[in-house]
């Protein structure tokens, strides 16, 4: 089997694991890695998700790791900044929280406060928002591009 297929296969494997694990609430999300509980196993997990994703996209579609014309250099782009984000979710979150579970209060001061958390998931849910636009705009591309050419067929 080729690199290209078991970098698909395993971050397919990763990004449906890790959705069946957060969708189902499961108690490994919870479970601390540490004895002062201050680090919950599902941050990695979910970090592990928010690269996943992307790069499952990205080793699926030949026209997003070597694109042949403007639009697909630009999904591209746009793929790979998404998978660059989902590398940096962590720090970025830790930056925004003050902690590595994530959880915000109601103080006065950006970091840990209501407006960091407002940024966190508009963090989180772009990436894996952006990950699924990228993928159904290709899609949308080829029906187009499908059409073009039974039109220029006729």
């Amino acid at each position: 089997m080729k690199r290209r297929k078991i970098y698909f296969y395993s971050a397919l494997i990763l990004t449906i694991s890790i959705i069946v694990l957060l969708v189902t609430g499961s108690t490994l999300l919870t479970m601390a890695l540490y004895n002062d509980k201050s680090i919950p196993l599902g941050t990695f997990i979910t970090w592990t998700g928010m690269i996943s994703l992307p790069l499952t996209i990205y080793w699926g579609l030949k026209e997003l790791r070597k694109p042949s014309n403007k639009l697909n250099r630009i999904l591209s782009g746009f793929i790979k900044t998404i998978i660059i984000f989902g590398i940096l979710w962590v720090p970025i979150s830790y930056l925004l929280a003050g902690n590595f579970s994530f959880t915000f209060s109601e103080k006065e001061t950006f970091q840990g406060g209501q407006a960091a958390m407002r940024w966190f998931w508009r963090l989180s849910y772009g990436i894996g928002i952006g990950a699924l636009l990228t993928l159904i705009v290709f899609w949308i591309s080829l029906l187009f591009k499908k059409k073009k050419t039974v039109a220029n067929n006729e």
